[in-house]
């Protein structure tokens, strides 16, 4: 795996993993105001679920690199 292959598969499993976390956590308000979605999340802390994701991806990344590089998955 070369590394533009190696930077797909971060982002991939990134991007995956983050959808993933979104939901985690939210609380809408119980009574929103008029013209707002009932459904907005009160706060939804991004930063918080943005540093999760990528710690979870970068263990991810690392098996599926390695299980890439000892040979059981080949793209050839």
């Amino acid at each position: 795996m070369n590394i533009l292959g190696a930077f797909i598969v971060y982002q991939m499993i990134w991007w995956v993993m983050f959808m993933a976390v979104l939901p985690l956590g939210i609380k809408v308000e119980e009574n929103p105001q008029t013209g707002f979605a009932t459904s907005a999340p009160i706060k939804p802390n991004l930063k918080k679920k943005i540093i999760l994701t990528t710690k979870i991806t970068t263990i991810l990344w690392i098996i599926v690199c390695a299980v890439i590089m000892s040979g059981l998955i080949s793209f050839d």
